[in-house]
């Protein structure tokens, strides 16, 4: 399945924002990430409801049918998860718009969407494109598994 997402640079600065929220609380920067992702899918912006805990402290968020996004606060997320990363809530917002975007077989889909959003933005390099030697950018082969049937190999013809 194909999937249409904003580019890497576009990803990286929501991703910025969400982790900015995350840490600072402050819900201009949250409402930025999410404006910018519907802005993207020509959607409305969800509403988002927050909650100290969904589900006695189950479920990160959940969506609903009339566009409404219900997320446990990322103050409250801190206290009591056993799970309680930043990186988790993260993408547990990417999981929620993922439902919001795509309605249709909305976990595996969902799940799908989270996943690609964040692949190539969360680098080690903090955003930056890393500057590789192309000596390093080659890849040592792996040793082929071996097939099942060997492969057929024409015979070389012999000299006389």
């Amino acid at each position: 399945m194909r999937m249409m997402l904003p580019g890497v640079r576009a990803r990286r600065t929501i991703d910025r924002h969400l982790t900015a929220f995350f840490r600072d609380y402050g819900l201009q920067d949250f409402r930025r990430a999410i404006v910018a992702m519907s802005r993207f899918f020509h959607l409305r912006t969800p509403r988002v409801e927050w909650f100290e805990y969904l589900d006695w402290g189950k479920t990160g968020g959940r969506t609903y049918e009339n566009g409404k996004i219900q997320l446990v606060h990322p103050e409250n997320w801190k206290q009591g998860r056993k799970y309680n990363t930043e990186r988790q809530w993260i993408h547990t917002v990417y999981h929620e718009m993922g439902h919001y975007v795509l309605w249709t077989d909305a976990e595996r889909k969902a799940d799908n969407f989270a996943y690609r959003f964040i692949y190539r933005v969360f680098a080690n390099n903090g955003g930056r494109p890393a500057l590789v030697s192309k000596a390093k950018r080659k890849r040592p082969r792996r040793p082929a598994s071996t097939p099942s049937r060997p492969r057929h190999r024409r015979r070389r013809s012999r000299s006389r």
